[in-house]
This record gives structure tokens, sequence and C-alpha cells, in this order.
């Protein structure tokens, strides 16, 4: 019995499924906090009123019941979706000046943001296959994007992404862990979980890369071969004006397109070449909140059914009953 008490002492303390984690946040000074809280709230704030609106005005003017603002009314759902799973967490931390997250709120704040960004990354995708249709086959554009396909699309995107947020999280479930916990950044990110681990994490990572080529690449090659052909068709125009027109319609979603791979592009660059985690945690912020908080503006600045459905929702607000 004795003998069994001293291995026991003696084997390491590995935890299948430890109790919590501690997430460092982007900073550990006590004076930088309150400065940290205010900006992230406002940021939080500004993202969920923003995306707000857009979905409003897309549900509540007629005009606006085509696919692509179907598309982009989910796009705006997503980014909500998306913000709300890190910031919210953050803020409470921050607040209550306790940095721990459970086991299973990290494992569902991994789940929830790989799902919201696999959903953002696959409808932009939809959004550039519209484009193309509506620039390219003018003819039959309410033919092909009917209804029922824009809900396939939908149904596909989440679907899709369902599954690839679940592959992850349960190969997470199969780490054990060390007792020390500590993750330096100010969520729950899916390569700093595997980090942590003490268990061999090649297959998670084998498993990361692969995921990344097909649910990244993939959407991402469908959205430059839709604009290859998009720039093929539009300078067969021969008017200056004309293509200036056809142009015009992807312009709010060419810069989405290019903000949201362009930062995600940025976080795995930084990661690659600096081995700071905090460095990481840091640059992910543009990725994380930024984007989903200027989406909203560059849709509301950029096109002007979106600014004349706004103009129209707020002055239906504004009327007296």
């Amino acid at each position: 019995m004795a003998e069994w008490r001293l291995t026991s002492d003696l084997a390491p303390r590995n935890q299948t499924h430890p109790t919590a984690f501690t997430l460092l946040g982007l900073s550990e000074e006590a004076s930088l906090q309150p400065l940290l809280f205010w900006a992230f709230l406002a940021m939080y704030l500004v993202t969920v009123t923003g995306n707000l609106l857009i979905i409003l005005a897309i549900i509540t003017d007629p005009h606006l019941h085509t696919p692509m603002y179907f598309f982009l009314a989910n796009l705006s759902f997503a980014d909500i979706g998306f913000t709300s799973t890190t910031v919210p967490k953050m803020l409470l931390n921050i607040q209550t000046q306790n940095k721990a997250i459970t086991y299973v709120g990290c494992l569902s704040q991994m789940f929830f943001f790989i799902l919201f960004a696999g959903v953002d990354n696959f409808l932009l995708t939809a959004m550039a296959y519209d484009r193309f249709v509506a620039i390219c086959h003018p003819l039959h554009y309410m033919v092909i994007m009917n209804p029922q396909f824009c809900g396939l699309l939908l149904l596909a995107s989440w679907v899709l992404s369902l599954l690839h947020s679940l592959l992850h999280s349960l190969m997470v479930l199969r780490l054990s862990f060390c007792s020390q916990l500590q993750m330096p950044h100010f969520f729950c990110e899916l390569d700093q979980v595997v980090q942590l681990a003490c268990s061999d994490t090649f297959l998670n990572e084998l498993v990361i890369y692969l995921a990344a080529g097909v649910v990244a690449m993939i959407p991402l090659g469908g959205i430059l071969f839709s604009y290859y052909k998009i720039v093929s068709s539009v300078l067969k125009i021969s008017s200056v004006s004309g293509r200036y027109k056809a142009f015009s319609t992807c312009g709010s979603h060419l810069s989405v397109v290019s903000l949201f791979y362009g930062t995600g592009l940025g976080v795995y660059l930084c990661s690659a070449a600096t081995q700071d985690s905090r460095d990481s945690a840091i640059t992910s912020v543009m990725y994380t909140v930024v984007t989903p908080m200027v989406n909203p503006f560059i849709y509301s600045l950029r096109n002007r059914d979106i600014k004349q459905a706004l103009g129209r929702l707020f002055s239906c607000r504004a009327t007296p009953t």
C-alpha cells in the first residue's frame, strides 16, 4: 500500500479534463486594464449596433430582399456571434479581475469561435458567387439565385462550419493537460489550447493544417476564380460608365474579403514569425474584433442601397405616430 502511494506521488500530474484555464489577456499591467475595458466595450457596442442596423435595414426594406442582401444580413448576424464569443468574457475578466475560464467554457468558446469564423468564410464565398452570376449571367440571375438555392447555400455554410468546429473540439477532448494552464491570450484560441497539452499533439496539428487548407483555401480559391471571371467579363464592356457600374456592385464585398483574409493572414504570419504568444494575441485583435466592427461601415458607406435603407429606417423611427 505504501509502495503504491509513493508511485502515485511521483507520477506526473496530468489532467485529462482540467477544471479551468487562465487567460492572461493582452496585458498584465494593472494601469492598462481600465483602458482595455473601455476600448473593447466601445468596439463591441459599435460592432453589435452596426450589424444590427444592417440586419434591420435589410429586413424592413423590401428593396433589399435580394440574394446579395440576404447573404449580407446573415454575414452581419455571424459577425455579431463571432465577436460575442470572445469580447464579453474578456470584459468580464477585466471587470472582476478574475482571469479564469472553466474547461467547458474554454471548449465552448473555441467551438463557437471556429463556427462563426467558418460561417463568415463560406458566406463571403457565396456572396462572391452571387456577384459572379449577377455580372456574368445577368439574364439568368433570378433563375440561378432563386430563394431555394440561396437557402441551400446558407444551410451548407452552417453545416460545413459546424462539422469543422466539431472536428477540432473532439480532437481537443482527446488531449490531456498539465497543471500549468496559463494562456497568453484573451480567449481560448485553438492553437493556444493545443500547445498547453501534455500528451502528443501531432494528430491535432495535422488536422489543423489539413482543415485550414480545405476550409480556408478552397473558399478563397472560389472567391478568386469568381473575381477572375468578373474582371474578364467587365473588361469586355465597351463603355467606361458600364464598367464602373459593374465594378461598383462588387466594391463593398471585395473590401470585406480583403479585410477578412488580410487580417487572418496577418495573424498567421505573425504567429509563425514570432515566438511571443502575447504579440500574436495583440495582432489577433484586428481579426477578431476590428474586422466585424468595420464591416457595417464598409457596406453603409460604399453601398447606396444600404444608405437609403438606413435613412428610411431612421426616418420611420423619428416620425411620430
